[in-house]
């Protein structure tokens, strides 16, 4: 045999070996035990399973044909209260009963990784139905005659914005968030548009690989709340870009003087007040390519100040060893757990709880949509879900289905739950934002929920001084803080 003939075929034996390697790498690893075990108050954590390649399990949005609609869970019929959107995402209900929707989509922007990644993000974007250009327009729709479905449609406002998602309005201000700035217009309430020019009331970092950023006004209306995700899944990027990512952000609207409320969030969603205790609340979206169990989006309450740990730690005291970056001092010591996992890549948005009036019949509670894997085999969410909570405002026992069957196969989906609000009969909304519709849905013959009494008890004293010594805890036959904590 010829030399030229010997470097061919092992030219040949490499590249098959290389293609073999690329092959195996690629495998999507499949979940090792069932969704609900990574759902709760105490999940299932299994070993992480770092990846080079993701497991990927996108499915292609197909639609619903005229007549289909989710399955509703005993009890709750569903209906189309709008359709014909333009990719609908977050929904808002004012005062008055109108409902305001963001038709919106991703910025152009680089996605954290390197070129490989972006090339990747932009098939997997595109067979998820993620890769239209934004619409980018707040839309009002007004179910006049109160028939469950909305007949009037009006284009509040295109201009100045710039992939919109949150909205919040209060004493005749319209708050938008862009993905890089959070807007403030004048708004009656019952005007089919948005006139003059707004003003900015905070810059926010832009884009990133997560670029919605959601708004909720506490319960006085003096303080607004501005969810902003990650640049990166684990700060692959460098921590210089993830600056004032990762957070909820309070922004103080008398002064607007702004400061950190909660920090090591990758991705907080949905923001809602938890009725019982005056807390706010948020779903979060955990990393990836740690395997299809790991790790479990969840909901949390968010005290100030507090860290749930990104990138460096996921679930209180898990170390994630591939990040790079120096772990802040004593990170693990104050990184807190999250109260309730909804799942292992469920991608859980938006969040409501049970509210005075809604007619549901479900008791009380948190309602979540989430949104859908693209990096679980098999796929998780897909669907709305419920969490009971009980009298002291914990959540309890495992999520119960609200709304299924968005999911046809392995490889197809009619449609991706998005986000919630009440209408003013109290049935839920849910945008479906691949299918371009508004859901509505509700129990007839339900009862109108109660009002929640808040949770009020006497404070306890203020601490003036330490008690003992506390160079004790370190001497020999001390009981270990772990023991005590």
């Amino acid at each position: 045999m010829s030399t030229l003939k010997k470097i061919l075929l092992a030219l040949l034996v490499l590249l098959l070996v290389g293609a073999a390697v690329v092959w195996w790498m690629t495998r999507p690893v499949e979940a090792t035990i069932p969704l609900e075990e990574t759902t709760g108050t105490d999940p299932t954590l299994v070993e992480p399973d770092p990846q080079t390649f993701p497991t990927v399990g996108v499915v292609e949005p197909i639609g619903w044909d005229e007549g289909e609609t989710p399955t509703a869970a005993d009890g709750l019929v569903v209906n189309r209260f709008a359709d014909n959107l333009e990719h609908p995402r977050v929904i808002h209900t004012l005062p008055n009963g109108d409902v305001l929707v963001t038709l919106t989509n991703a910025p152009d922007r680089p996605v954290s990784g390197g070129w490989l990644t972006n090339l990747v993000a932009s098939f997997l974007f595109s067979k998820a139905g993620a890769a239209v250009p934004s619409p980018n327009q707040l839309v009002l729709l007004r179910d006049a005659d109160g028939d469950g479905a909305a007949e009037e449609r009006h284009v509040l406002r295109e201009a100045d914005l710039s992939s919109p998602s949150g909205i919040a309005w209060a004493d005749g201000k319209l708050y938008v968030a862009n993905h890089d700035a959070v807007l403030r217009f004048d708004y009656a309430l019952g005007d089919n548009a948005v006139t003059g020019a707004p003003e900015k009331i905070a810059d926010l970092p832009a884009a990133g690989n997560h670029w919605m950023r959601n708004l909720l006004l506490s319960d006085d209306g003096t303080r607004l709340f501005v969810a902003v995700g990650s640049a990166s899944n684990i700060g692959e990027g460098g921590m210089a870009i993830e600056e004032n990512r990762a957070a909820i952000h309070e922004l103080y609207l008398p002064n607007l003087s702004a400061r950190l409320f909660g920090a090591g969030l990758r991705n907080p969603n949905g923001m809602a007040i938890n009725p019982w205790t005056g807390e706010l609340w948020t779903t979060v979206n955990e990393r990836d390519m740690l395997g299809s169990d790991l790790v479990p989006d969840y909901m949390t309450n968010v005290p100030i100040g507090a860290n749930y740990g990104w990138p460096w730690v996921y679930y209180g005291s898990v170390v994630d060893e591939r990040v790079e970056a120096p772990m802040p001092r004593f990170l693990t010591d104050y990184s807190r757990t999250p109260e309730y996992a909804l799942g292992a890549h469920v991608a859980a948005l938006g969040l409501v709880f049970s509210a005075e009036g809604n007619r549901m019949g479900m008791g009380q509670g948190a309602f979540i949509a989430r949104h859908g894997s693209w990096n679980r085999v098999p796929q998780s969410g897909y669907d709305v879900v419920f969490v009971a909570f009980d009298d002291r405002g914990n959540p309890t026992g495992k999520p119960m289905p609200v709304l299924t069957d968005f999911l046809v196969n392995d490889e197809q989906t009619r449609g991706r739950p998005t986000w919630l609000a009440w209408d003013r009969t109290g049935a839920l909304l849910v945008s479906d934002d691949t299918a371009n519709i508004i859901w509505r849905v509700q129990s007839p013959g339900a009862a109108a929920g109660p009002a929640i009494q808040r949770n009020q008890g006497e404070r306890l004293p203020p601490r003036r001084q330490l008690q003992g010594d506390p160079r004790r805890a370190f001497e020999e036959g001390a009981v270990p803080m772990t023991d005590v904590m």
